[in-house]
């Protein structure tokens, strides 16, 4: 029977084994599906399926510089004990350098040659799930970049360089010393991953979210029985205390404990003779905004029993 691509879609959809895999299994069973379903469940491959639902909140975040570009990407696996895998680090690395080169798009991403392999990168997802075991995801990506100046990496619990648990990308614009440019960007990059602003300007802070803080900033206050004049400065003051928290070039430097990030940065432009703009900043935080599933092992060991 020929082997044509609407059965190795329905295959691929019955099995949720990567589409080369799928070809492969109905090449070798003459084009019979449910030999191919059996054929996929013996190679392990089609058991990726059935793994997809559960929660993967663990894995590693990556991060990649080119020049004056750099890509920082989250892969996520169900345990952290998947993450020291040596395969899926490997493949955490690829997948990052991957978007260096072709963007953020994870779902175009997918569609992307994974090298060495002969599959696309969603079909190599699909079969280091079905290989290692666990469910596994490519969950978001993104990139920085300058005209002129550096971008500069940090990861925080590294595992290996390049791969930890927090990644942050520091993109510095600037035609002055790119040497002292890059130290002033690790410096940054680690203030960064302690204090994890939430926006690099006020202007850049979400409206909903300031809305949000002033509304209960006017509650509290007018709790305090003041006139409206007084609780209008003292609302003012704590929204000015909000942004020095949240915002990146308000907050306190946590390398010296004291001067605002701005102040930093224009410290390092007159020491160099030339403007720097701290153009832009990424952090990723891996499984944040992930709602793992909490077990009870003594109850599943309880119920196990009868």
């Amino acid at each position: 029977m020929a082997v044509t691509a609407a059965l190795v879609k329905e295959l691929r959809e019955k099995t949720g084994a990567g589409m080369m895999d799928c070809k492969k299994a109905l090449n070798e069973t003459n084009g019979d599906l449910e030999a191919a379903v059996d054929w996929l469940r013996t190679k392990g491959l089609a058991a990726a399926a059935k793994k997809s639902g559960r929660v993967a909140a663990e894995g590693l975040v990556g991060v990649a510089v080119a020049g004056t570009r750099g890509a920082v990407a989250e892969i996520n696996s169900e345990t952290d004990f998947v993450a020291r895998n040596d395969g899926f680090q490997s493949f955490a690395e690829n997948v990052t350098a991957l978007v260096l080169q072709n963007g953020i798009d994870v779902e175009a991403l997918k569609a992307v040659a994974y090298p060495g392999t002969g599959r696309t990168v969603g079909e190599e997802l699909t079969h280091n799930i079905a290989t290692i075991g666990e469910n596994m995801s490519i969950r978001r990506a993104a990139l920085v970049s300058v005209g002129d100046g550096v971008v500069v990496p940090y990861v925080h619990n590294a595992v290996k360089p390049g791969l930890g648990k927090i990644g942050v990308l520091v993109a510095l614009e600037s035609t002055g010393d790119k040497g002292k440019l890059a130290e002033l960007g690790k410096q940054i990059a680690m203030h960064i991953a302690a204090a994890a602003p939430q926006s690099l300007s006020t202007d850049d802070l979400d409206p909903a979210a300031v809305e949000r803080e002033r509304a209960v900033l006017i509650e509290q206050a007018r709790a305090s029985g003041k006139p409206d004049n007084i609780i209008e400065k003292m609302v003012e003051g704590r929204v000015r205390k909000f942004y020095q928290e949240v915002v990146l070039l308000e907050q306190t430097f946590v390398i010296d404990g004291e001067t605002p990030v701005r102040k930093v940065v224009e410290n390092t432009a007159k020491a160099i003779g030339a403007p720097v703009t701290l153009a832009a900043f990424v952090r990723l935080q891996l499984g944040e905004g992930i709602e793992k599933e909490q077990t009870d092992f003594a109850a599943e060991v309880a119920a196990l029993a009868g």
